[in-house]
């Protein structure tokens, strides 16, 4: 059996335009996993969330799940009310990112 990591470096090395879709989203879900943990990291809830930073809970919902794309101005009141310091940073390409641009 094959395991799915296994599958999706596969399928990444053999589909040039699969990866770079892939890597366009990287930070989408690298934002949404950071939130999620978190938030449950200090054991809150979106509801709880939401009422400490005035954005509704299907709002922070559709932000954990992907199908929302926040502004700085919302991601900074998340950060807010978890207690926690947005910083957003732009990193040098590694010799392999710079290539495939």
């Amino acid at each position: 059996m094959v395991k799915f990591d296994d599958f999706l470096q596969q399928e990444l090395t053999n589909d040039e335009e699969l990866k770079k879709e892939y890597e366009a989203l990287e930070i989408e879900y690298q934002l949404k996993q950071a939130l999620i943990e978190i938030r449950k990291g200090q054991k809150m809830t979106q509801k709880e969330l939401a009422a400490l930073t005035g954005i509704h809970q299907s709002d922070i919902s559709k932000i954990e799940n992907g199908t929302a794309n926040p502004t700085v101005k919302v991601l900074q009141r998340l950060a807010k009310g978890l207690n926690k310091k947005l910083v957003i940073q732009f990193l040098p390409l590694n010799n392999n990112e710079a290539a495939a641009k």
